[in-house]
C-alpha cells in the first residue's frame, strides 16, 4: 500500500484493533467521500488488516502492539500533517459511523475548527450506560472549557488539519478524545456539531470502564 501521497484536501483517519468484519465496508464506503484513507491498525491480532485492498488512496500504518485509540489517532494525525491535507476527519472502524455523512463534517468546517458528529439528539438505540456516560462527560468537559459541548464521546469528527499540532493528546487510551477537546478549548479554537444518527450493533466495546474513568479523571485534573 502507498505511503506517500501528493497534497490533497481531505483525508479520512481510520484506526482499529481487532475488525475484521467490518475495516474493508469502512474502508470501502469512506473513499466514496474523502481523497484518502488513513488506516491505522493498533495491534490487531485477527488479521483485519488483510482485508485492507492495495489501493493507492490508502495509506496503511501498523502499530506493533495495541496502544490504544489516542495513540493510533496521534499515528493518523501525525501522518495527516505529513502529507498536507486540509481537512481531517476521523471515524470508527466498527460501522457506528456512516461515512456517507462525512460531507456533513466537511460542510461545517467551514464554520468551525471542529466539527463532531452529535449522536444526543435521539439517543434511543443508545445503551443506558452510554447514554449517562456521554451526557455526564459532556456536561463535565462543558464545565471545564466554558463552552457547551455536546456529545464529547463521538469519535465521528473533522479537523482544520492545521490545528492539530496545537491539539495532539498525550494519552494513549479512550480518553485522548475528551483531551483533543479540552487542548482545543485552550487555543480558543472554535467546536461545532452536526446531527448524527445512534448506531449500535452486536460488536463488543472496547473500552475498559476503569481504565476510561481513570483516564477521564486525570484529563479533567489537568
Amino acid at each position: 500500500m502507498n505511503n506517500t501521497l501528493k497534497k490533497n484536501k481531505v483525508c479520512a483517519i481510520i484506526p482499529f484493533f481487532n475488525e475484521a468484519g467490518t475495516i474493508e465496508e469502512v474502508i470501502d464506503r469512506s473513499l466514496n467521500f474523502v481523497d484518502c484513507i488513513i488506516a491505522v491498525d493498533d495491534g490487531s491480532s485477527d488479521g483485519s488488516a488483510d482485508n485492507i485492498k492495495n489501493n493507492d488512496r490508502v495509506i496503511f500504518i501498523s502499530n506493533p502492539k495495541n496502544y490504544g485509540k489516542g495513540y493510533a489517532l496521534n499515528t493518523g494525525f501525525n501522518e495527516s500533517l505529513k502529507n498536507d491535507f486540509e481537512i481531517t476527519i476521523t471515524l470508527d472502524a466498527d460501522l457506528q459511523h456512516k461515512p456517507e455523512l462525512i460531507p456533513n463534517l466537511v460542510e461545517g468546517i467551514n464554520n468551525f475548527d471542529i466539527v463532531i458528529g452529535n449522536r444526543l439528539n435521539n439517543y434511543k438505540t443508545m445503551p443506558l450506560q452510554r447514554i449517562v456516560s456521554n451526557k455526564l462527560t459532556s456536561l463535565l468537559l462543558s464545565l471545564k472549557t466554558r463552552q457547551k459541548l455536546l456529545d464529547t464521546q463521538s469519535g465521528f469528527r473533522a479537523y482544520k488539519t492545521k490545528i492539530l499540532n496545537d491539539i495532539l493528546p498525550l494519552s494513549f487510551g479512550f480518553e485522548a478524545e475528551s483531551e483533543i477537546l479540552i487542548n482545543a478549548a485552550r487555543k480558543n479554537y472554535k467546536i461545532g456539531f452536526t446531527p448524527i444518527p445512534t448506531i449500535y450493533g452486536d460488536e463488543k466495546s472496547k473500552l475498559k470502564s476503569f481504565q476510561a474513568i481513570r483516564g477521564f479523571i486525570r484529563i479533567m485534573m489537568s
